[in-house]
C-alpha cells in the first residue's frame, strides 16, 4: 500500500493530464459502440465547445494547485485535521479521505449549486448541454469549478489528509465523471446493482433532465449512498430523459459566448 501511495506522491503533472484524455478516449469508444441514444449531432463540434470549458478548468486547477500545496504543507506541519488524531491503516485513511471529499466537494457543493440562486446561475452552464455525452463532464463555467475547488479545500483542512490521498480522489473522480456522463447503454442488470454503492451512467442521466424535480436529484459523483441517505436519489429508464434546461433555448447550448455570460444575465429565469 505504501508503494501505491508513493506512486501518486511522485506522479508528474503530465500524468494527470494524460489520465483525463485516456478516460475521455475510453468513453468515446464506448459511446461509438454501445450508444444509449442516437443524439444526431456533430460530435466534434460539440466536443470543441465543451473542451473550451475544460481549458478554463485546467487553468484554475493550476492556480488552485499552488494554494493547495501550501495548505497541505501547513496541515502536515501543524498536524491539523481529524486524521492526525486517528491511528488507522493507510487504506482506511484513504477511504475516509475519498468519502469525505466526495461528500463535501461533490454532494454538498453540488446540492448548493442547485439550491442557491447565484450559484445555480453558474451551474446552469453544465446543465444547458442538450447532447449529454462524455465531454459534458468537462463543461463547467469557471465560477462553478472555482466553487467546487473551494469546497475541496475545506475538506482537506478538516481532515488534514496528505496530498497523495487528494490526488487519488481526483483521479477516481475524473474516471467517474466521464463514464457517468458518457452516452453509453449499460444493461439494468449491471447498472442497478452498481448504483447501490456508486453513481452509474443510467443513474446520472436523470440529473440532466431538462426540468425539475428530476434536475434536483442524484447529486453524487462517486458514491450513491449520499443521495440514498438524504432522499435525493432517482432511478428509472434513462431513455425517458430530455437533456437541457427548460429556461434556456436549446440552440444556445453551443454558443460559447452566450454560455459564459449566463451567470450575469438577469433576464434568465432561475425558478427560485
Amino acid at each position: 500500500m505504501e508503494t501505491f501511495i508513493d506512486f501518486f506522491a511522485q506522479m508528474p503533472d503530465w500524468y494527470k493530464l494524460a489520465w483525463i484524455f485516456i478516460c475521455l478516449s475510453i468513453s468515446w469508444l464506448l459511446e461509438g459502440n454501445i450508444p444509449l441514444l442516437q443524439l444526431g449531432y456533430r460530435k466534434w463540434k460539440h466536443a470543441g465547445v465543451n473542451l473550451i470549458f475544460l481549458s478554463t478548468s485546467l487553468v484554475i486547477n493550476v492556480l488552485f494547485g499552488l494554494a493547495t500545496v501550501g495548505i497541505f504543507l501547513w496541515t502536515q506541519e501543524q498536524q491539523f485535521g481529524f486524521l492526525h488524531l486517528l491511528d488507522l491503516p493507510v487504506w482506511a485513511e484513504l477511504l475516509i479521505a475519498i468519502m469525505l471529499l466526495d461528500f463535501i466537494a461533490q454532494y454538498v457543493a453540488h446540492y448548493l449549486l442547485h439550491k442557491v440562486k447565484w450559484m445555480w446561475k453558474f451551474h446552469m452552464v453544465h446543465h444547458s448541454d442538450t447532447k449529454v455525452d462524455a465531454t459534458t463532464g468537462t463543461r463547467h463555467h469557471p465560477g462553478d469549478y472555482l466553487l467546487r475547488e473551494t469546497f475541496a479545500l475545506g475538506a482537506i483542512v478538516i481532515s488534514g489528509m496528505p496530498f497523495p490521498y487528494y490526488l487519488i480522489y481526483r483521479i477516481t473522480s475524473i474516471l467517474f465523471t466521464y463514464l457517468t456522463h458518457a452516452n453509453i447503454a449499460v444493461p439494468v442488470w449491471l447498472d442497478k446493482p452498481l448504483s447501490l454503492v456508486f453513481i452509474t451512467p443510467n443513474m446520472h442521466k436523470f440529473h440532466h433532465h431538462f426540468e425539475r424535480p428530476w434536475t434536483d436529484t442524484n447529486f453524487g459523483n462517486i458514491f450513491s449512498f449520499w443521495d440514498r441517505l438524504f432522499g435525493t436519489m432517482v432511478y428509472d429508464d434513462p431513455r425517458k430523459v430530455r437533456y437541457g434546461l427548460d429556461v434556456l433555448e436549446d440552440h444556445t447550448d453551443e454558443d460559447v459566448a452566450y454560455q459564459f455570460k449566463i451567470p450575469f444575465d438577469k433576464k434568465i429565469r432561475t425558478d427560485y
